[in-house]
């Protein structure tokens, strides 16, 4: 497994996910990006909603691509477990579905403020693979004949006692201690040609090759992917050194090792969880009071604004939200006000999210953080920032009683 080091020494894990270079799969499975109709949206997105691109996983939100699954609703998951004869399991499927449920059901019930459940159903026994797991070539660079043939043998095999057509998410579980898996080959694979069971068209999987226990919040990072997130990491040329620069720990998209994992609240406005007043239009100067974004409230409770964004050409957008001790960011190293740029032309691990460090001298949580230079990027109470390049102010007033925190955005000063 790759490993980063950050200052001092300390070592912490690097993130395990797709690669940076997609490639065809020229077999049945062959993987790419799925194009799929466009779809307008349920909401009136208003002007600093930026449009859907082509880009891979493009941030743009005024329309859903429908060849993915909306998460606005319970959707199924089945999670099928795969055995090689050249291994014989240590542990259960039993043991390895509590590895990612229900944790992961829990992020996306906390993330979405209760409009999505992801209901598991994992199965009771592993399914035997055809070919030993050397065979196969798993890692993180996969060759697309052997990727496609590791495909289409699970598929086949669980096809006996799966039914497909019940399901919106397919998980292949290999069996962690088979000789052949490598934990960094977990990523979700698109079809360019679907496979067909059971009278159904099965469009992407879900591969996981992680070591018992997994990563933290994995399954979370990848099932984003399921739903047109994009990969907010960048993956070096030479493949070392900080993968975070982006980001860093303030979304599962960045790092699944983040310290404020919850997703970024423009990512919720594009699923759906917000909408309406909690999404807040700046065009002048607006007086806001933002409600930290993984702040779960009560039942029957309004959400509140979580949300404002200032459209800054054709192509981007400024976000401001507010990030506190709370939900999925529980463990988070700094709170207050985080500012973020979002570029919906830049594809899947370009950086189509930006977060801007409103303090760039110095750093903080080195001995915790996936990049402690930007841990401590929000703004705190009475500080005031004017975002490089732009002619957008934001000063923080103060933090209410409740944990809410009073901003003025202006514009054009």
């Amino acid at each position: 497994m790759p490993r980063q080091h950050g200052p001092g020494g300390v070592e912490r894990p690097s993130l395990r996910s797709v690669a940076a270079a997609l490639t065809s799969l020229l077999a049945l499975a062959a993987t790419g990006l799925v194009a799929g109709p466009a779809v307008a949206s349920a909401r009136d997105a208003g002007p600093c909603a930026l449009p859907r691109t082509g880009a891979h996983h493009s941030l743009g939100l005024d329309t859903w691509n429908d060849a993915y699954p909306r998460p606005d609703r319970t959707l199924d998951a089945v999670m099928i477990f795969l055995s090689f004869p050249d291994s014989d399991p240590v542990v259960s499927p039993e043991v390895l579905a509590a590895d990612y449920f229900p944790s992961t059901t829990r992020f996306f019930e906390r993330a979405s403020y209760g409009k999505f459940t992801l209901r598991a159903h994992p199965q009771p026994r592993w399914t035997p693979m055809p070919h030993p797991s050397t065979r196969y070539g798993i890692q993180r660079d996969w060759s697309s004949d052997r990727r496609s043939a590791y495909l289409r043998d699970a598929i086949e095999a669980a096809d006996e006692q799966t039914d497909f057509s019940a399901y919106d998410i397919v998980y292949l579980v290999a069996d962690p201690d088979a000789p052949g898996v490598d934990s960094d080959a977990t990523k979700v694979v698109n079809f360019d040609r679907p496979l067909h069971a059971d009278d159904t068209d099965i469009r992407r999987v879900v591969t996981v090759f992680e070591e018992h226990p997994p990563d933290r919040n994995v399954l979370a990072h990848e099932t984003g992917h399921v739903f047109d997130l994009a990969d907010l990491y960048h993956r070096p040329e030479d493949g070392k050194g900080d993968w975070d620069t982006y980001v860093g720990d303030w979304d599962v998209m960045g790092s699944q090792f983040g310290l404020s994992p919850d997703l970024f609240g423009w990512h919720k406005w594009k699923l759906g969880w917000l909408e309406g007043g909690e999404v807040v239009c700046v065009q002048g100067a607006a007086d806001l009071t933002l409600q930290p974004m993984a702040e779960v409230p009560v039942p029957g409770a309004s959400i509140g604004t979580r949300l404002a964004v200032v459209r800054t050409g054709a192509d981007s957008a400024l976000a401001i939200e507010a990030r506190s001790a709370t939900g999925n960011d529980r463990t988070t190293c700094t709170e207050g006000v985080l500012v973020y740029r979002i570029r919906n032309a830049t594809p899947s691990g370009g950086g189509p999210v930006e977060v801007l460090d409103t303090h760039p001298g110095s750093e903080a949580c080195w001995d915790r953080s996936v990049y402690p230079p930007l841990a401590d990027a929000p703004l705190r109470e009475g500080e005031r920032y004017t975002v490089p390049g732009e002619r957008i102010r934001i000063d923080v007033a103060d933090r209410t009683r409740s944990g809410a925190w009073t901003v003025r955005i202006a514009t054009g000063t």
